[in-house]
């Protein structure tokens, strides 16, 4: 009689267990569930941004601002083969963690930091060069509005990945999961592919 009770504590033990492991797991999947919705929504503003620059430019007379011929694409080219690159080394940084090398995870880490860094520098001396502002007609105001909120997120994401390589100085911290971290490393991904978007529309098609 002894051994069977003892036999059903160990089971119902593993039962709990398990359950709350499960619990874990589901909650994880439920956060990164909202963490993309939350991307989907900020596609939407994207998206809505570039339909407005498209219906203006090509309903616009007089699209460029006086004087104003086009935009130097070299330097702004050089911008986004360093951000695009970027996002490869964050996922190599994510292979890394998964492996628990935290060592080659905070140095693929620090080098995207500095990747997006000097893609935020190089618009900042783009900006400060341009002939044109904000409220430069109809163009000054879209091109100011979408790389502007563009590099918000750049900042954003530059910032979240210093906390997340913080993070990983505390023992243990990340043994306890890779939430935070995979969505860093994703909605870094999501500001890579928003700024070909961009790139495309704003240097590109002039």
């Amino acid at each position: 009689m002894t051994t069977n009770s003892s036999l059903t504590s160990q089971q119902l033990e593993e039962y709990l267990h398990e359950a709350v492991g499960e619990h874990v797991h589901d909650e994880e999947a439920n956060s990164m569930f909202g963490f993309v919705v939350f991307l989907l929504s900020e596609s939407i503003i994207f998206l809505s941004f570039f339909a407005a620059y498209i219906a203006y430019k090509t309903t616009t007379v007089d699209w460029l601002p006086a004087g104003v011929e086009g935009l130097e694409v070299r330097e702004p080219a050089i911008n986004t083969v360093v951000l695009v690159s970027s996002s490869f080394v964050i996922y190599f940084a994510e292979l890394a963690l998964k492996r628990h090398n935290l060592s080659l995870f905070r140095l693929f880490l620090f080098a995207t930091m500095a990747m997006g860094s000097y893609f935020l520098a190089g618009q900042a001396i783009e900006w400060s060069a341009l002939e044109f502002g904000f409220t430069s007609g109809v163009y000054g105001g879209m091109f100011y509005l979408l790389t502007g909120f563009h590099g918000l997120h750049v900042l954003t994401g530059v910032l979240l990945q210093g906390i997340m390589l913080g993070r990983s100085f505390y023992p243990g911290n990340y043994d306890k999961g890779h939430f935070g971290f995979e969505a860093t490393s994703l909605f870094w991904h999501f500001v890579d592919v928003i700024w070909i978007v961009l790139f495309l529309l704003i240097y590109i098609w002039q």
